[in-house]
């Protein structure tokens, strides 16, 4: 196999029930990339996602294996790997970290310790437990790709609070770290930081927020497909690690 084939391999995308999440998920089985999917809550979207996957794809012969997941528990995590280790026989050789939270808490006065730790825990702690439960797997077969959904609010933009900017910029400092340790072992890690991106938890709608759309300088919200496409070059191109992506429609 290539450094760059990722066909066959086994990926692991949270919160892929809609969104950027289930946009990855296409993309990825479109390159033949068995799928490990984890959904909260919303298990009639999950199955009809995987449906549709296994429709377009189904000369690939695919493995897809769905897990319901709170990320913000440890325990549910570690039991979603050994879900994932008997329905795969393996862990993840790609992990595309895609789950996370935002409200609409602009005014750090309005922000409470338990909406902050909240944020952490989802945004951030779950994406180092992940880390923990493959590492070890990329390791062994000398390759690995980590891939993390930051945001523009980690550089200090964005629509949301400080603890949002807070859980997304540590986000991009544990990928940074993580891309140095890594690399001797052919494991790249990076995130991809999107704003104004339509249909997904954040802006559902573009229609009902057309100000935010006027905000960029395209005129206009990402789509979850256009930061698949960053998710999928990612995780196609070994050669880059340590990078965060800001895919943002001319924002800065």
């Amino acid at each position: 196999m290539s450094q760059n084939e990722i066909q066959g391999r086994l990926a692991l995308i949270t919160g892929a029930s809609g969104g950027i999440g289930a946009a990855c998920a296409h993309q990825l089985a479109q390159h033949g990339v068995h799928l490990a999917l984890t959904y909260s809550t919303n298990l009639a979207s999950m199955n009809a996602i995987v449906d549709e996957i296994k429709s377009k794809n189904a000369d690939k012969n695919l493995r897809i294996s769905i897990h319901q997941v709170n990320v913000g528990s440890e325990d549910q995590i570690q039991a979603m790997f050994q879900d994932i280790d008997t329905k795969h026989g393996q862990r993840p050789d790609i992990l595309v970290s895609n789950a996370g939270y935002g409200k609409r808490i602009p005014d750090v006065s309005d922000i409470s310790l338990e909406e902050f730790d909240f944020i952490m825990n989802i945004n951030l702690r779950a994406s180092f437990i992940l880390v923990k439960g493959v590492v070890e797997h990329m390791k062994k077969q000398k390759w690995g790709r980590i891939i993390f959904m930051s945001s523009i609010a980690a550089q200090g933009g964005g629509i949301n609070g400080c603890h949002y900017a807070a859980s997304k910029g540590g986000l991009t400092g544990m990928m940074k770290n993580l891309s140095t340790r890594l690399a001797e072992h052919n494991i790249s890690v990076n995130d991809v930081a999107p704003a104004m991106i339509g249909d997904t938890g954040m802006l559902s709608n573009a229609a009902a927020f057309p100000e935010v759309a006027a905000s960029v300088p395209l005129k206009r919200l990402g789509t979850p497909e256009e930061t698949a496409n960053v998710v999928t070059m990612l995780a196609k191109t070994g050669y880059m690690t340590g990078q965060s992506l800001l895919l943002a429609g001319g924002l800065k």
